[in-house]
C-alpha cells in the first residue's frame, strides 16, 4: 500500500509538468507565428507600397530596388541581433528574449508608419528586424530547459511550423484586409494590434523554465559541445567554429536563408509584375511557400528520426540538389502561367524549408545543449542572415536589371553551392558515426 500512495504524487506531478510543457509549447508556437504579423506584412504589401511611391513620382524600378535595400539593411539588422540575442537567451533566459523582441517589433512597426522620410522608414524597418531576431533564440533556449534532448527534433519541428504555417495564415489574413481596400498603412497597425494582444497572452502565461513551478529542467543531450564547463566570453563563440561540423552548418544556413528570404519577400511581387496577379491575389497565393515549407517539416523531421545519425544531413543534401532543377524550371517557364508558376513555387518550399529548418532548430540543441543552444542557433542564424541580405537590394537589381529569369537562375546557383557544401557535412556525419 504504502508503494502504491507515494507513486500517486509522481503520476500527478508528470501530468502536471507535461501539460506545463503543451502550454509552454503552444505559446512559443502561436507567439512566434505571432511574430510575422510584423514581418510578412512589408512582403505582401510590397505591390501597394510600390504603387504609392509610383504616385508620389517615383519610377517603378527606383522603388523596387530602393524597397530591395530597406529589405536587406533589414537583413543585417536581424544578423547582428543574432549573437547578442544568443547570448543573452543564455545568460538572462529565454523568456525575456522572446517577449523583449514582441515587444519592440510592436513599437517599431508603429513607427515605420508614422514615419515621414525614407531614411526614418528605413530605420524603422531595422530596428523592427533587430527586435524579432531575439524572438527565435529565446524559444530555442526555452524549449532546452522545457523539454528533455530526446524529443528536440519532434518539438522544434513543432516550433518550426510557428514560422510557416504561421505565414501562411498571416498572408492569407492580410490577403483579406487587401481585398478589403486596407492601405498598406493600415495593415501594419493591423498587425501591431494581432501582435500585441499575443504579447500580453505569453506575458501572463509563459514561465523561463520547470523550475517557475517546482520541476527541475530537462536533461540535454550528453554530446553537445559543453558537457562540462564552458569557457566564457570570446572562448565561448570560438569554442562552436573548431568544430568543422558547426562550420559547414553555417554554409548551409548561408545558402538556404539567401533562398528562403528571397521567396518570403519577393514572391507577392513576382506573382504580380510575371504572373499578372492582383495584390490580394499574389498575398493570397504567397502562401504557397510556407505551406508547402511546413509539410517539408513534417515529413523531413519524420524520416530524420527514421534515417539515424545522418539522417539530417542526407535529407539536406537531397533537398538542396533537387532544388536546382525546380529553380531553372521557374526560370525557363512562360511568364503569365499561373498554375505552374504557383506549383513551382510550392515545391522550391517543400525542396528547401524542411532542411532549413534542422539549422537553427533541433541541430543548435544538438551543439549547444542547456549552457549554449541559444549561442548556436544565433550563431548559425548570423552566418545565415549575412548571406540573407542580398535577398534585398541584390535580388533586385538582378530582377531589375536581368528579369526574374536570370533571377531564378542564379538562385539556381545558389542552391547548388549548398549542395556541395551539405555533402561535406554529410561526409563529416558519417565519420563521426565510425568513430
Amino acid at each position: 500500500m504504502a508503494d502504491k500512495s507515494t507513486s500517486i504524487p509522481t503520476a500527478a506531478r508528470e501530468s502536471r509538468l507535461q501539460r506545463w510543457r503543451v502550454l509552454t509549447l503552444v505559446l512559443l508556437v502561436t507567439g512566434y507565428a505571432g511574430y510575422y504579423f510584423c514581418r510578412s506584412n512589408l512582403s505582401v504589401s510590397m505591390p501597394l507600397i510600390i504603387v504609392d511611391l509610383q504616385r508620389q513620382g517615383m519610377a517603378p524600378d527606383a522603388a523596387r530596388i530602393w524597397l530591395g535595400s530597406v529589405v536587406s539593411l533589414g537583413m543585417l539588422a536581424y544578423a547582428v541581433g543574432k549573437i547578442p540575442g544568443g547570448a543573452m537567451a543564455d545568460a538572462l533566459g529565454g523568456r525575456t528574449n522572446f517577449l523583449g523582441g514582441m515587444a519592440g517589433s510592436i513599437l517599431a512597426t508603429l513607427c515605420f508608419v508614422m514615419a515621414g522620410t525614407m531614411p526614418i522608414f528605413t530605420i524603422a524597418w531595422m530596428a523592427n528586424r533587430f527586435f524579432q531576431s531575439l524572438g527565435w533564440t529565446g524559444a530555442v533556449q526555452t524549449v532546452s530547459k522545457w523539454f528533455p534532448f530526446r524529443s528536440h527534433g519532434a518539438v522544434m519541428g513543432i516550433l518550426s511550423l510557428s514560422y510557416l504555417f504561421g505565414d501562411v495564415i498571416v498572408r492569407q489574413v492580410l490577403s483579406v484586409l487587401i481585398a478589403r481596400g486596407f492601405s498598406w498603412q493600415q495593415l501594419f497597425y493591423s498587425s501591431a494590434a494581432v501582435l500585441g494582444t499575443i504579447f500580453l497572452i505569453c506575458l501572463a502565461l509563459l514561465r523561463e523554465s520547470p523550475v517557475a513551478i517546482g520541476e527541475p529542467e530537462a536533461a540535454v543531450n550528453p554530446t553537445n559541445l559543453f558537457q562540462e564547463a564552458s569557457p566564457k566570453g570570446i572562448a565561448f563563440l570560438l569554442s562552436f567554429f573548431k568544430s568543422r561540423a558547426f562550420c559547414l552548418v553555417c554554409g548551409i544556413s548561408l545558402g538556404t536563408t539567401i533562398l528562403r528570404e528571397t521567396f518570403n519577400f519577393w514572391v507577392p511581387t513576382y506573382f504580380t509584375q510575371v504572373v499578372h496577379m492582383t495584390p490580394a491575389q499574389a498575398a493570397q497565393n504567397s502562401g504557397i511557400f510556407p505551406l508547402f515549407g511546413g509539410i517539408s517539416v513534417i515529413l523531413c523531421g519524420w524520416l530524420s528520426d527514421r534515417m539515424g545519425v545522418i539522417g539530417r544531413a542526407a535529407i539536406i543534401f537531397g533537398g538542396m540538389l533537387l532544388s536546382v532543377g525546380a529553380l531553372l524550371s521557374l526560370g525557363t517557364i512562360s511568364p503569365g502561367n499561373q498554375l505552374i508558376s504557383v506549383a513551382l513555387v510550392g515545391l522550391v518550399a517543400f525542396l528547401i524549408v524542411g532542411p532549413y529548418s534542422f539549422l537553427a532548430g533541433a541541430i543548435s540543441l544538438d551543439f549547444g545543449g542547456k549552457k549554449g543552444s541559444g549561442t548556436a542557433s544565433g550563431l548559425i542564424d548570423t552566418v545565415g542572415y549575412i548571406g540573407g541580405m542580398l535577398s534585398g537590394d541584390t535580388i533586385a537589381r538582378i530582377s531589375a536589371g536581368y528579369g526574374w529569369s536570370g533571377t531564378f537562375v542564379a538562385l539556381a546557383g545558389v542552391a547548388l553551392f549548398t549542395a556541395v557544401t551539405a555533402a561535406f557535412f554529410l561526409r563529416e556525419q558519417r565519420r563521426a558515426r565510425l568513430i
